[in-house]
């Protein structure tokens, strides 16, 4: 029987919940401050443990078959090093899992010496207009070329409540949403030019970016984005016979061959995305299940954190 240690109980952790909770899944949540644990405690009837993962390590638990990790992004390394340390085999952990190139390359190394599963929350594989969109690719004979736009409100961020790191790796720790999107759809590059230009008081390394590039399947594809000025969320990518938008990203529209008019596709089943956050439902049903099948492996972050890395202008 499955049975999930939530790691985590902020408002999160209360999407994983309602999850957990719709699939039947025996899980209890672990979480570090007494507050978040007792609001945690009236959104479910399972155990909510307050006090930190370390402590409740101490108190040498039985292992479960899953952990989800919904700390703190600062915490996201040490939890799931943890974890993986005590001997669990199946680990979904918010994105991206550490902001630097060595802490990713550190958890890749010591989930191998585990043998273990860990696998990155980007839920946005999951949308029910990214399965759509992948049904009819498919069906034209797959991707020629792509363009995606991972525009941050700058006004909006600088004012969060967010530790150093986050901030000065805003790109790795947020807009890796849109970049990983648009990469799990055209493949992943297999040459790329990156220039930016700018700097924010939040974000130093840059605040403009542009470049292009070829994936593996030889899609060629280009990126821009602007935070100082004014755009959003996008991704575009081109068939033989269709140009697929996802903007805003939870829906999909399409362009077909020989037309300028933008339709948007409306047979697709939205009652998972409407019901729980956009994605979530099927990326930990099928975490729960064992098909790792779209879920990026930290492997895969591992050779994609350098890629970040080039694009964002990070040292």
């Amino acid at each position: 029987m499955n049975n999930t240690w939530l790691i985590g109980a902020g408002n999160m952790s209360q999407a994983y919940i309602k999850v957990l909770d719709e699939i039947k899944n025996d899980y209890i949540v672990i979480g570090r401050g007494e507050e978040s644990a007792q609001k945690c405690r009236e959104f479910t009837t399972k155990s909510v443990i307050s006090g930190g993962l370390d402590t409740f390590l101490k108190s040498n638990p039985s292992l479960p078959t899953h952990a989800i990790v919904s700390v703190s992004s600062d915490e996201l390394t040490h939890t799931t090093m943890a974890l993986l340390n005590y001997g669990i085999k199946n680990i979904l952990v918010e994105k991206p899992a550490g902001f630097t190139v060595e802490s990713i390359k550190s958890l890749n190394n010591l989930a191998k010496e585990k043998s273990a599963n860990v696998l990155l929350a980007y839920n946005r594989r999951f949308y029910a207009s990214v399965y759509k969109a992948k049904e009819m690719i498919e069906a034209d004979g797959g991707i020629l070329s792509g363009n995606f736009e991972f525009t941050e409100w700058s006004h909006v961020i600088e004012n969060l409540d967010k530790t150093e790191a986050a901030f000065h790796s805003w790109l790795v720790g947020n807009s890796t949403h849109v970049i990983d999107l648009a990469f799990y759809l055209m493949g992943k590059p297999k040459e790329i030019c990156s220039f930016t230009t700018g700097s924010l008081t939040w974000h130093p390394a840059s605040s403009i970016f542009a470049g292009a590039g070829v994936t593996e399947e030889g899609a060629l594809f280009n990126y821009h984005a602007n935070w100082e000025s004014a755009g959003r969320w996008s991704v575009e990518v081109l068939t033989k016979n269709h140009k697929f938008i996802f903007r805003p990203m939870e829906k999909l529209s399409v362009i077909k061959k020989g037309t300028v008019k933008e339709e948007e596709i409306t047979d697709i089943d939205y009652t998972l995305d409407d019901k729980f956050k956009p994605g979530i439902y099927k990326e930990v049903e099928t975490f729960i299940n064992g098909d790792y099948s779209i879920h990026c492996s930290i492997s895969e972050q591992a050779k994609m954190i350098d890629i970040y890395y080039k694009i964002a202008n990070y040292k």
